[in-house]
């Protein structure tokens, strides 16, 4: 065969294209490089949604640690005489605690309140559940079943509270799970909470008594126009 018959044999190949086998062995290559770039994009768009969705959690909690100091941080030691004797009108339990308060000004009327923590089922969903009533004078804790309510943390599954006496000498012994003295209030309370992917596992709270409740000072307290 002559030089000049190949390369016209040649130029008719080149003529007639792609054979349907490569066309396809083509298109296959191109669906795997598209279904790889989707999943790529797909991986990062979750990506985002996740780091966004953790941002916004912690952002939460830290919100609700700055409401719970403020509300828990903020505690009546006005003496009231109950079944247990004369003391503050406190309840410090393994799995809640309830205290009288100032309601932080920011998230409502503001102004004296009993309060109520604690694990609570809401809408089917397990939470840790401050629950308020507006204070009166009275020797004991009202009613919580109809008692607004405030969700602070969501996603709390279980609640575990220790209660720190600052009377007591040995450091080891100070921390209780309950809280039997009927004339002081504790120091601290530690808030230990389970539940999934919480990063706001421990909590400790100081308690700062409003100062003209205080019987040490001798004043009476004055808030929002009346004396507790």
């Amino acid at each position: 065969m002559t030089d000049a018959a190949l390369l016209s044999r040649r130029w008719s190949r080149k003529q007639a294209g792609f054979t349907l086998l490569e066309i396809l062995v083509v298109m296959a290559l191109l669906s795997v490089l598209m279904l790889a770039m989707v999943s790529a994009l797909r991986g990062v768009g979750q990506g985002g949604d996740r780091v966004e969705a953790r941002l916004q959690q912690l952002d939460d909690e830290r919100l609700a640690a700055g409401f719970l100091r403020n509300a828990l941080g903020r505690i009546s030691a006005r003496s009231v005489t109950t079944p247990r004797g004369t003391g503050p009108l406190f309840e410090g339990a393994p799995d809640h605690v309830a205290w009288v308060g100032v309601m932080p000004a920011r998230y409502g009327a503001g102004g004296r309140h009993f309060f109520r923590l604690a694990v609570e089922d809401i809408d089917g969903n397990s939470a840790l559940v401050l629950r308020y009533l507006p204070w009166v004078d009275q020797p004991g804790f009202p009613d919580w079943s109809g008692a607004p309510y405030q969700v602070v943390v969501p996603g709390v599954q279980a609640l575990g509270l220790r209660y720190e006496d600052a009377r007591q000498p040995d450091p080891a012994q100070a921390w209780s799970e309950a809280w039997a003295i009927a004339d002081d209030l504790p120091a601290r309370i530690a808030l230990l909470m389970q539940g999934e992917r919480l990063s706001m596992d421990r909590m400790v709270v100081p308690l700062r008594v409003l100062p003209a409740s205080d019987p040490r000072g001798g004043g009476e307290e004055v808030i929002g126009g009346g004396k507790i």
